[in-house]
């Protein structure tokens, strides 16, 4: 189409080369450009199946050489005879030197930046052109193409498998570096990251509780402890509590000061400087909370977008939130289909910003008849299909709530009804109400 219209399609055959003939002179340069430019930024066919034979051979440990590649090529059938064994000794011989490769391989990466863009300029026009569709929608899907593309991501596609490999081979990789025993964030709570494997990228993770059992403070325990150890932005939207709310609990939760005390004031010249401790402790973390009570999730992941470090989103809560348009009364079956029109956008979401969201949610009453008060799945408030969605679900049970004479009020269970990478299962914390703090069980107050 371009040109036809005599638009020349941005990209450069001669830094394409220039790239391949520096791989073909010295192979040892091969691990500085696997992670710059990928093959489908090779504007020219033949220079895209070349780099990817050779990205393919350095993935196996293979001799890299033309005379090896050359047989690769022949292999994938992707040889042509007449040209292949010529292109790659030209390659070579117009390369002036694979010390600049990565300048190259620079400019490979920003002419398919710009094609990339036309492309979704293209896609965007051809959407308002065509109408059927409201403003709203049409700047949501807009923003979801341009921040793809900002975040070296195309949206859809098919993707050959030995891409795949290659990512899943770099977050190996990545992992057997890192000193962390789990592949996710942590939260805090050691037996349960040991469980869920910590909070991780592209996971819906859902919390659920009755009201009072401290699902808001479970939440703010992880998001507080991401904060201060991952050094990432931390996203907080509060459909329930005001910020000021928020902030007070991790005062208490930090400095270890009864939480009443914090809103009447009355502390002692010991509490006062514990309170200026942990303030000085939460304002080193970015931790950003927005309270406005009526956002849809096209509002919370176009505030993330926008973002450039985000590690964490935690929502507060699931059925306090409008689907992208009304804030109208619902019946029980419009808004069933509702939250879980939701939910399944949370989940989209978390894939699409390729970190955790932490979304808390209500739990009906049904537990409340039943001799074992310990909540199902099915007690999922306007359920629908929020269990298929999240990738974790941990449910919140203390028999101190239901039993005034229990033997351990303070103990709380984290039931994990679903957990897609292992076992469900039952975590015990330990809750402690005056601080609104919950810790592993083996870490008491006194710590």
């Amino acid at each position: 189409m371009d040109e036809l219209l005599g638009r020349r399609v941005p990209h450069s055959a001669q830094a394409e080369q220039a790239v391949i003939g520096s791989l073909l002179i010295d192979p040892g340069c091969i691990s500085q450009v696997i992670d710059r430019v990928k093959p489908a930024e090779f504007y020219i066919q033949a220079n895209r199946e070349i780099y990817e034979t050779v990205l393919t051979m350095f993935s196996y440990g293979q001799t890299i050489d033309p005379v090896t590649v050359l047989e690769q090529l022949k292999q994938r059938g992707v040889f042509h005879p007449e040209s292949s064994e010529n292109y790659l000794l030209e390659l070579m011989q117009v390369t002036p030197t694979s010390a600049n490769v990565l300048e190259y391989a620079a400019i490979v990466r920003d002419k398919a930046l710009m094609r990339n863009l036309a492309a979704a300029a293209d896609d965007i026009n051809r959407m308002v052109y065509e109408g059927g569709a409201k403003a709203d929608e049409l700047l949501e899907a807009a923003e979801r193409k341009i921040y793809a593309l900002r975040k070296d991501r195309t949206v859809g596609g098919l993707v050959q498998v030995s891409t795949v490999i290659q990512n899943v081979f770099a977050a190996l990789n990545e992992s057997a570096a890192s000193d962390q025993k789990i592949p996710g964030l942590p939260s805090g709570l050691h037996d349960l990251d040991r469980a869920i494997l910590g909070l991780n990228q592209g996971e819906l993770i859902l919390i659920a509780a009755r009201p009072g059992m401290g699902k808001t403070s479970l939440a703010m325990n992880m998001a507080l402890h991401v904060g201060k150890t991952s050094g990432k932005t931390v996203a907080i939207f509060s459909l329930e509590m005001a910020r000021e709310q928020l902030v007070t609990r991790l005062l208490a939760g930090e400095s270890q000061v009864d939480s009443q005390k914090l809103l009447t004031g009355r502390l002692s010249r010991d509490e006062w400087q514990r309170i200026g401790s942990a303030a000085a402790v939460i304002s080193s973390t970015d931790i950003r909370i927005d309270d406005n009570p009526t956002l849809t999730v096209a509002d919370m992941n176009a505030q993330c977008r926008r973002l450039g470090n985000l590690g964490l989103v935690v929502i507060d809560y699931l059925q306090l939130m409008q689907s992208a348009g009304s804030g109208r009364s619902w019946s029980n079956e419009s808004r069933t289909q509702a939250v879980s029109d939701i939910s399944r956008m949370l989940k989209i979401m978390a894939k699409e910003l390729s970190v955790p969201v932490l979304c808390l949610s209500q739990l009906s009453r049904a537990n409340e008849s039943r001799s074992d008060k310990r909540p199902m799945l099915s007690d999922l408030r306007e359920s629908g299909a929020i269990e298929q969605d999240a990738d974790v679900v941990i449910a919140l049970y203390r028999d101190g709530y239901y039993n005034k004479e229990s033997e351990t009020p303070n103990v709380a269970e984290a039931i994990i009804l679903k957990n897609r990478k292992g076992e469900t299962g039952t975590i015990e914390l330990m809750w402690l109400p005056e601080y609104t703090t919950f810790r592993s069980l083996d870490k008491r107050s006194d710590e």
